[in-house]
């Protein structure tokens, strides 16, 4: 019997001036674990022209992670933090009942070549969080922990999961874990695993069931506890997971909540450009993303 519940292939999707690679959601699984959207930025080679800008837009009940490869993005919100995103550190910015923010190519890169390459991943959040303040932080790269067992390299981005954990705080049970192979190894994790777990193929292959898997495939596993594979010689690949919540999470543009009434009220406030709702951003507050029209329910 096969553990292979799903393979999602990466398909393009356009945030504006940048091209992604979305994995999730996907009309047959909105989400994994507490995971309800998954972007693979890139890779993307930016000539001294070509900038990521991404003006102020809102965010209620979710994380955002941003994990970066290559390149840089500069992160602001409405908190008021102002931030470099560079390769291997994390932002994790929590919107609660609603925050905004950009991302944009900072200022002393946006007239030279650059690449960008990452992950962008939103992470619902608990039914008792999903009203909550929001918050911002900021993990370095040395902060993150790694470590090596039988050939095999692990980094722990978020969660918890193999007896270590990261320090990204997040609000659930999950997982973010990066393995990487310098040679080919099987590899039995499925007993640490818990809830769902899906594997994103960066590089390299990976034998499942004598199925070969690459890149740009998004595959989700029937059963975690059965997840086993081989991975190829220089191999990455990053697995996604933990426990699933009891309610459903929908999602209209850039909200998510287990109350579409709440979603409703975010649309109008952002419609409406009600500060109280979602504050402008210090430094970043001359446009702003406008509510597209298509969502726009009920609403003048």
């Amino acid at each position: 019997m096969s553990n292979i519940g799903l393979v999602i292939e990466e398909k393009p999707a356009d945030i504006g001036n940048f091209l992604v690679g979305r994995l999730l959601p996907f009309r047959e699984k909105r989400a994994v674990g507490p995971f309800v959207f998954i972007d693979h930025m890139g890779p993307a080679a930016l000539k001294d022209y070509q900038n990521m800008d991404v003006p102020p837009h809102p965010h209620i009940g979710l994380s955002t992670l941003t994990y970066l490869f290559e390149g840089s993005i500069q992160h602001k919100d409405s908190l008021g933090s102002d931030i470099e995103i560079k390769p291997g550190a994390v932002n994790f910015m929590t919107a609660g009942k609603g925050v905004v923010h950009s991302e944009r190519t900072p200022e002393y890169l946006r007239t030279t070549d650059k690449n960008l390459h990452g992950f962008q991943i939103w992470i619902g959040l608990p039914k008792h969080m999903e009203q909550s303040e929001p918050t911002f932080h900021h993990t370095e790269a040395d902060e993150i922990p790694t470590w090596e067992e039988n050939g095999i390299r692990y980094k722990l981005i978020a969660g918890e999961i193999l007896n270590h954990k990261s320090p990204v705080p997040t609000h659930s049970k999950l997982f973010f874990l990066e393995i990487k192979s310098k040679e080919t190894q099987k590899l039995n994790i499925g007993e640490a695993l818990f809830g769902e777990v899906a594997m994103y193929v960066l590089e390299g292959s990976v034998n499942i069931e004598g199925h070969t898997f690459s890149g740009k495939q998004l595959i989700v596993a029937k059963n975690a506890k059965l997840c086993e594979f081989e991975m190829a010689e220089n191999t990455t690949v990053y697995l996604f997971g933990g426990e699933p919540f009891e309610e459903e999470r929908f999602i209209f543009w850039n909200f998510v909540n287990s109350d579409k009434a709440l979603i409703e009220q975010a649309k109008k406030n952002w419609h409406d450009q009600n500060l109280e709702a979602f504050p402008k951003i210090p430094g970043d507050d001359d446009e702003y993303v406008p509510l597209p029209r298509a969502i726009l329910k009920g609403t003048k």
